[in-house]
């Protein structure tokens, strides 16, 4: 979907449609008052005070016929350039206009106002020339949003809205809005009982389903044997850890305000880990290690605790318990290009088995607020550089971005962009100088000194949560075989004639590991099969009395009409052939 706000015509139109929509509110709601309504990457949004009225998608059409019949009027409009005295005045009735007003500094900025017909609005600008031109324009939803985003604040009324130039790019956006809606990883995941959320649980924390969970254990059973595979020692680590700890590692200082509030019992304090660094240090540290051990590559699938604001979380996609697949991989300073390099392509053999291809590498670098980062800008200096040139001498194509990094060092991320639009960190891989250091992390060189290791974090799935979150809204649900929670669902034409060859297909198919159920519902075919497809599951077999004779299967794939009627070694040696080469 086009991002509005970057095209400087469509930022205008969706803008000026803001102050057509807030005059066609005024009209129907006089008392209604206004405080802001600016362009974002979807359209615009104008945050409204209606007293005691509230909004609903019935008064969003009312809404929208207003807004047509002022633009069919095709009043000009004007600009107005005030100063701040004046601007006082103009809109002396509206407490959201004077606190705008107030703010401003008439010998830095210009004040300005814009009248079309009988409504004036605070605004820089800059507008269309006329009301005549919005046309193709629709309110999408109305939500509420606390006045200036503070929860202290008053409840104000926003209302969503998208304008374009023509009617055919506007119906291909709305078209496209519906897509994403069938995508939205929340929708597929209630529809495939996949995962599910409750207040009495909390906001952030998404209780898998039977169906989640088998996902969940393939997932995490795929990437553990690629990293066994790689030489990877997995650990279990505790999912709580002493404030001391991550004192030690720096955490406390400049990650508390996202962790979860101490613990105290006794005369310890705990709190829920954010990450699972700090353990892995320790890990390493519990014994002597020479040059000739190195690489050590620790990993481990972790539950972590971060306190997302609940306005940020968002179903599997944003968490406040999450699960990391994480490792750390500990080496000298003369292995880290080669390591990296294998991380890289470590990245792009699961994004090639996913089949993902929009996406590209990020260079999360320090910013320039410091304090936000560990004091050492030597560290810095020399982790960035060392960082860019392994990049470099990958030759993989990346950009950087300024304050992105972690607060120890610098980092690759994999940015992907979601199949409804959003962008969202997938796979990182960080280069860190300082957890040696705040560990006193030692092996002995080739010389039998002592030297400090450099460390790679690095997760390659990201957290499972958001990985299946991008994965539902990737395929739609429709998972591959190996990974879909049912693979087979057997259907007999009638169970009394063909129930017991239905249970013998399904004890074969069990005993061979797959994935089956057999549904003996006293139920028409076409209505088990037309529910299969619903829930997506990848192979429907029928079994009538062709099949029960010969010992044969007729399946349909999800998708397609065909039926193809096959034996069971036949069919049984289709399904082992795709699950193992996990065909898409």
């Amino acid at each position: 979907m086009i991002n509005i706000k970057e095209n400087e015509k469509l930022s205008i139109i969706n803008h000026s449609c803001a102050h057509l929509l807030a005059q066609a509110v005024r009209h129907l709601y006089p008392t209604a008052k206004f405080w802001v309504g600016p362009v974002i990457e979807e359209g615009f949004y104008y945050d409204i005070d209606l007293g005691n009225i509230t909004l609903t998608e019935d008064n969003l059409i009312q809404i929208e016929r207003e807004m047509k019949k002022i633009a069919k009027d095709g009043k000009r409009i004007i600009r107005e350039e005030l100063t701040k005295t004046q601007a006082l005045e103009r809109f002396h009735d509206d407490p959201y206009k004077i606190d705008l007003i107030s703010k401003m500094d008439e010998k830095e900025e210009i004040i300005s106002c814009y009248t079309q017909g009988d409504f004036t609005d605070l605004c820089r600008g800059p507008h269309v020339e006329t009301v005549k031109v919005l046309k193709y324009f629709k309110l999408l939803k109305v939500s509420g949003a606390y006045w200036k985003g503070d929860s202290k604040n008053k409840v104000l009324q926003r209302i969503y809205g998208i304008c374009f130039e023509n009617e055919e790019d506007l119906n291909k956006h709305l078209e496209d809005l519906e897509e994403a809606k069938q995508r939205d990883h929340r929708k597929i995941g209630k529809d495939l009982k996949i995962f599910m959320t409750h207040d009495l649980v909390g906001k952030g924390m998404p209780l898998w389903l039977p169906n989640g969970a088998m996902i969940r254990y393939n997932l995490e059973k795929y990437i553990k044997d690629k990293e066994i595979a790689l030489g990877y020692q997995h650990v279990y680590t505790p999912s709580l850890g002493s404030v001391d700890l991550y004192k030690t590692s720096g955490h406390w200082d400049h990650y508390k305000e996202d962790m979860f509030p101490m613990m105290k019992l006794d005369d310890e304090e705990f709190v829920l880990r954010p990450m699972n660094c700090p353990h892995h240090m320790l890990v390493f540290k519990n014994d002597l290690h020479s040059y000739r051990d190195l690489p050590i590559r620790i990993g481990e699938l972790a539950h972590d605790f971060r306190y997302e604001a609940s306005g940020a979380v968002c179903g599997l996609e944003r968490v406040r318990c999450m699960c990391q697949n994480d490792a750390h991989i500990f080496c000298s300073l003369n292995q880290v290009g080669d390591e990296f390099a294998r991380v890289v392509q470590l990245i792009l053999d699961v994004y090639q088995d996913f089949g993902f291809q929009d996406y590209s590498f990020r260079l999360s670098l320090r910013g320039k607020e410091k304090e936000k980062y560990f004091d050492d800008d030597e560290m810095w200096n020399k982790a960035e550089s060392m960082l860019r040139k392994v990049l470099t001498d990958l030759d993989l194509e990346f950009y950087e971005a300024e304050d992105e990094a972690a607060f120890y060092g610098p980092k690759l991320d994999v940015q992907v962009k979601s199949a409804i639009g959003h962008d969202v960190t997938l796979s990182t891989c960080q280069l860190d100088f300082l957890l040696p250091e705040r560990f006193d992390l030692t092996f002995i060189n080739e010389k039998g000194e002592k030297e400090r290791p450099v460390v790679i974090h690095r997760a390659i799935l990201g957290t499972i949560d958001r990985f299946t979150a991008f994965l539902l809204e990737e395929t739609k649900g429709v998972l591959p075989l190996w990974l879909a929670p049912i693979q087979i669902v057997i259907i007999p034409v009638s169970n009394e004639h063909h129930g017991e060859y239905g249970k013998k297909i399904l004890n074969l198919l069990k005993n061979a590991s797959i994935r089956c159920e057999l549904d003996s519902r006293n139920e028409k075919v076409g209505y088990k099969m037309r529910e299969a497809q619903t829930k997506k599951i990848p192979y429907s077999i029928v079994i009538g009395d062709q099949e029960k004779e010969q010992e044969l299967v007729t399946y349909r794939k999800h998708g397609s009409e065909e039926k193809i009627t096959v034996s069971v070694e036949q069919f049984l040696s289709l399904l082992q052939e795709e699950i193992q080469n996990k065909v898409r």
